[in-house]
């Protein structure tokens, strides 16, 4: 397998997330760490962007909430090449109306190779780390022939197809 770098920058952009029974503690944990997270760019779905600002006063950028189609929008963003980190404070006891796109989510940040904490205990970690101080080159699968064995398979597919009569 082949792989390609992405350079994360020394100001992070970091994607804060929290279901709803964990905003508490992801408000709590980002009042703790405010110093830390000012220096950042931040993103977040809808109301814990809004809280977010709320409590450690800085700008956050805000997309939709999770189930209007946030979780997408940052798995977008990560996509893109846009968000480095997430920081992702889910229940796994409660059922979620989106549990498809919280997976999507997910699945997203480890095709992306991005860090993810989904506790308090990873967030610390992942923000007390020695590499949140400086650039960063994150290895990524070179998705490239995948992307060409599809568009070949097609291109087969329609070479082997008969031409339609007219």
């Amino acid at each position: 397998m082949n792989y390609t770098t992405r350079l994360m920058p020394q100001r992070k952009r970091i994607a804060l997330v929290a279901h709803d029974n964990k905003k508490r503690e992801l408000l709590e944990w980002a009042a703790w760490n405010r110093e830390l997270l000012a220096q950042h760019e931040l993103f977040a779905t809808g109301t814990t962007g809004k809280l977010l600002e709320d409590v450690i006063g800085v700008p956050v950028t805000r997309f939709q909430s999770g189930p209007l189609g946030g979780d997408q929008q940052i798995g977008a963003k990560i996509a893109e090449g846009e968000i480095d980190f997430m920081i992702f404070f889910w229940d796994p006891l409660s059922p979620q109306p989106h549990d498809t796109d919280v997976k999507a989510l997910l699945r997203i940040a480890v095709v992306w190779n991005i860090p993810i904490a989904c506790n308090r205990a990873s967030a610390d970690f992942m923000i007390s780390s020695a590499l949140m101080t400086g650039e960063y080159e994150r290895l990524i699968v070179d998705y490239q022939p995948y992307r060409e064995r599809q568009v070949e398979a097609l291109i087969g597919e329609t070479r082997d197809e008969p031409e339609a009569e007219i």
